[in-house]
């Protein structure tokens, strides 16, 4: 008898360029730049022409994290309201990036999580053979892992997928 097991998909989203010029009162604040709108709206159109599929967004709350999550969902013609907003995005470590992910609902097989370094690219260099040294702004790294919940994400091998950045 063979255990046949479903792939799930991981797809790690770091925000896009950010303006330092907007006098905000904080980090979290910081919006995007032209740049960042530009290359957020392409990079969710390239995943949507390349027939990724994302099941789930889930988002820091920050704002340029926010928007960055709200152009990819519009490239997919998608709701705004699909998008969590996950408040340990925001600074996640590696561990912050497991326990979300155990947490993940397993209705959802292809999932984009969108954050920020220096903890999205310690993650994503964790999760494969792959490794990235630096995930500039609005890059997408993705795996698949053959699992049937999230639960067992970090329990398996993962197969690196792509890395795609901004052109």
């Amino acid at each position: 008898m063979q255990i046949i097991c479903e792939m799930k998909t991981l797809i790690l989203v770091r925000h896009a360029k950010s303006s330092h010029t907007y006098d905000v009162s904080s980090d979290f604040d910081r919006p995007l730049n032209d740049r960042g709108f530009r290359e957020a709206a392409e990079m969710g159109k390239k995943l949507f022409k390349k027939k990724v599929q994302i099941d789930q967004f889930v988002s820091s709350p920050a704002v340029r994290a926010k928007t960055t999550a709200e152009l990819f969902v519009a490239e997919y013609n998608r709701k705004l309201k699909e998008i969590s907003f996950i408040p340990t995005l925001y600074h996640a470590s590696q561990e912050n990036f497991m326990e979300l992910i155990h947490e993940l609902e397993d209705k959802y097989q292809h999932i984009a999580l969108f954050s920020h370094n220096p903890g999205i690219t310690e993650f994503a260099s964790s999760l494969c053979a792959a490794q990235i040294s630096h995930m500039p702004t609005c890059s997408v790294f993705a795996v698949t892992s053959e699992i049937d919940s999230w639960k067992d994400f970090n329990r398996t091998n993962n197969t690196f997928l792509f890395f795609y950045k901004p052109e």
